[in-house]
């Protein structure tokens, strides 16, 4: 019987993948990630978001690596990374949907001010805000038009914000002014109110959010991190928040995570802080996702999804 190893969610989560993969693949087992009574070269597969350096070369017989999430950039991190095993990142269908939602929730939270109507509820103060712009006065400029960025900007037009949007190569979205090129991106940031980051995680978009990049938005933009932790300058978004360069930030993803109780964003008021939740499937759907790929690769079907790592993402 095949053997996956189960590190999300920790072990208090194990009888509830137990039972989704009973339901979708009843004839493979599912043990935790470090059930001692499991042989290494047992092991076929694996279902992580950080296993710990060294683990995944320990294994001589892993088939394929999911990644729990959209992102693999702890799973990649680890030098002894067996890459001729294929590394597949989590895409059930709901997960664009979600990070949809999120993305429109995060920008009308900007547009609304929530981070302050939140802190006066805390005080029991009762103040009225009022909103400098309303939806088409605030253009959404969305950094990365694949899949994910694709479904936000279909779903925030359909509250009213105009979508701008910005790619590495051309684009054509219906209702979307789409940019491409380092040679278009000062002329997309330019006129980008609410900026909202989904670009995957290469050499190059390393550290993109940064002061350089703030300083090129609108004064008192809105930013969306919901790409990768490795795409922001943390003391150069707080330095844009305290000058008024940026009038809030919504960030879901840090290069560190959890983020250490100390780090001065979580305090901070026009922050609005999130545990890398975006696009987050429901264990079910992630265990039905996995159990689809196991069954295409029995059945000589190819895999989906893959990060390439000679590319980078």
């Amino acid at each position: 019987m095949p053997t996956i190893l189960v590190k999300s969610g920790g072990e208090a989560a194990m009888p509830e993948w137990q039972r989704y993969f009973a339901e979708y693949a009843p004839g493979l087992a599912v043990r935790w990630w470090d059930d001692s009574s499991v042989a290494p070269e047992d092991v076929d597969y694996v279902l992580a978001w950080d296993p710990e350096p060294g683990r995944l070369a320990a294994l001589p017989n892993l088939r394929v690596i999911f990644g729990a999430g959209a992102g693999v950039d702890f799973i990649t991190a680890d030098p002894t990374l067996p890459k001729h095993v294929p590394l597949m990142r989590m895409g059930p269908a709901g997960a664009t949907q979600r990070m949809g939602e999120f993305v429109c929730w995060a920008v009308l939270s900007l547009l609304k001010d929530a981070r302050q109507v939140a802190l006066n509820q805390a005080q029991a103060k009762w103040k009225f805000l009022d909103p400098d712009y309303t939806a088409p006065q605030a253009p959404v400029g969305i950094m990365g038009l694949g899949n994910m960025g694709s479904r936000a900007a279909a779903m925030l037009q359909g509250l009213g914000f105009p979508v701008r949007g910005w790619s590495r190569s051309r684009k054509a979205l219906p209702g979307v002014q789409c940019f491409a090129g380092p040679e278009e991106f000062d002329a997309f940031l330019s006129e980008t109110r609410l900026l909202v980051c989904l670009l995957p995680a290469t050499s190059e978009t390393r550290g993109i959010l940064s002061a350089p990049l703030l300083a090129k938005l609108p004064k008192g933009a809105g930013l969306v991190n919901v790409g990768r932790g490795s795409h922001q300058n943390l003391d150069d978004i707080i330095a844009a928040l305290e000058s008024g360069q940026l009038s809030g930030a919504v960030l879901d993803v840090f290069e560190t995570e959890p983020l250490p109780p100390d780090s001065p964003i979580w305090a901070h008021p026009r922050a609005i802080v999130t545990p890398h939740m975006a696009s987050l499937p429901s264990r079910r759907e992630r265990a039905h996702y996995v159990a689809q790929a196991i069954a295409d690769l029995a059945a000589g079907r190819p895999l989906a999804n893959l990060y390439d790592h000679a590319r980078g993402y």
